[in-house]
């Protein structure tokens, strides 16, 4: 089968490092860790896995970041993936083979991978996490009979979605409705991502949400608190025009542009009617500011800007992953700020039941006015994927928030 497989050779590492200098097209070139290539179907671990035909598949964040290099070589994650690595997470597709332990009824469903390789995945007794639905935070990527991994696209054994197809274990395959269309389903991976940060970090009533970052992450998360907490004024710290537009269409009431970072607090003090606190030097300090930052860029200078314009007591919850650097963080101290990381999801509780977050997506696909298609703007094929790359890279001449490979 056809899929793009990513290398960690050191050659090819420094390489593309070097000529990516002089090209942003050197981290897609015939030197570059990411090549597509002709490798075998993938194989089924145990009994209990499924094959899927790939039918549509997103780019995540992480995905091309890795191709770009965005990250630092000391990263404590290293010791959790393995490599040759086929990428993409965000899985709908259709179950073409299943192992002689799953139900032959299950062949030619569609469905919504849940790209987690937690426990039962891995043919193993469930950790604490896992028995309580937090599979995110299971405590055996590293072991089993799958090789390490968080999730499909980052162990060589549970490839991704870059491909014609890939293997899953049959608890991951969520059933797709028939009512859901494939482009509405494949955003299940990503909004799931964003509902768990609310569902665990909610704003309180009639308070005031800042969603930091415009990309797929920031306007789901924009949607979400515009359906869950429709009391809640929701603003937004957009980059680029077309996010700005689809963040009001998703319920934004204010969306701030990102530069300057002065602008942000000035902003956000004038919305909310708040003191501003000049230093002798650097930004300015709200007395009074947002209850929660939903921070779906994680930054230096976000966390920075964040820090400033949150409230005492107030919330930071970082979903978003960038390389660290120093910041001035003192506010964070002096206000008694908490800073909670979001990762990803598992089984959420919301209105006293608990089910997978993905099942919630598909669940108010069905019975709320939901649609968060309009951030799916581009489509390519499997061998269109240096365009596609190129596409996420430069999202200001682009236009790009969520791309697609959708013609395997």
């Amino acid at each position: 089968m056809r899929a793009l497989v990513y290398e960690n050779q050191l050659p090819r590492l420094a390489a593309t490092k070097l000529l990516s200098a002089f090209s942003r097209r050197a981290f897609v070139g015939p030197l570059a860790p990411i090549q597509l290539r002709e490798i075998p179907d993938p194989r089924l671990p145990a009994d209990d896995w499924v094959r899927l035909r790939t039918g549509l598949c997103g780019l995540c964040g992480s995905d091309y970041k890795q191709v770009f290099m965005n990250g630092a070589t000391d990263n404590p994650m290293t010791a959790v993936i393995s490599f040759p690595q086929v990428l993409g997470h965000e899985v709908v597709g259709h179950i073409e083979e299943a192992g002689p332990a799953v139900d032959r009824a299950r062949l030619g469903q569609r469905v919504l991978l849940n790209p987690w390789l937690s426990c039962a995945v891995r043919g193993l007794p469930l950790c604490e996490w896992c028995q309580r639905g937090e599979l995110a935070q299971c405590r055996n990527f590293t072991r089993g009979h799958i090789a390490p991994g968080i999730h499909h696209g980052n162990s060589s054994d549970a490839t991704g979605g870059f491909a014609e197809r890939l293997p899953a274990h049959e608890s991951q395959c969520i059933p797709v409705p028939d009512a859901v269309s494939d482009e509405a389903a494949v955003l299940g991976d990503p909004f799931a991502v964003s509902l768990h940060a609310v569902l665990h970090h909610p704003p309180p009533a009639s308070g005031v949400a800042l969603v930091y970052g415009c990309g797929t992450l920031g306007l789901l998360a924009v949607a979400i608190l515009r359906l869950l907490h429709p009391t809640v004024r929701v603003l937004a710290v957009s980059r680029f025009a077309h996010q700005s537009q689809l963040a009001q269409k998703f319920g934004a009431e204010r969306v701030l542009p990102h530069r300057p970072e002065r602008g942000i607090v000035e902003a956000v003090a004038e919305a909310l009617g708040a003191d501003v606190q000049e230093p002798w030097r650097g930004l300015p300090m709200l007395d009074d500011g947002v209850d929660v930052v939903y921070d779906t860029v994680t930054a230096p200078s976000t966390l920075e800007v964040g820090v400033r314009v949150t409230r005492s007591r107030g919330r930071i919850v970082a979903l978003g992953v960038e390389p660290p650097r120093r910041f001035e963080w003192t506010p964070l101290y002096f206000k008694e700020i908490a800073l909670v990381g979001s990762n990803a999801f598992g089984v959420e509780e919301w209105q006293g039941r608990r089910q997978h977050a993905m099942e919630w997506y598909l669940e108010l696909l069905g019975s709320k006015e939901l649609d968060v298609t309009p951030i799916i703007t581009h489509r390519f094929a499997l061998d269109e994927y240096r365009e596609a790359f190129m596409a996420c890279y430069d999202q200001a001449a682009s236009g790009a928030v969520k791309v697609l490979f959708d013609r395997f």
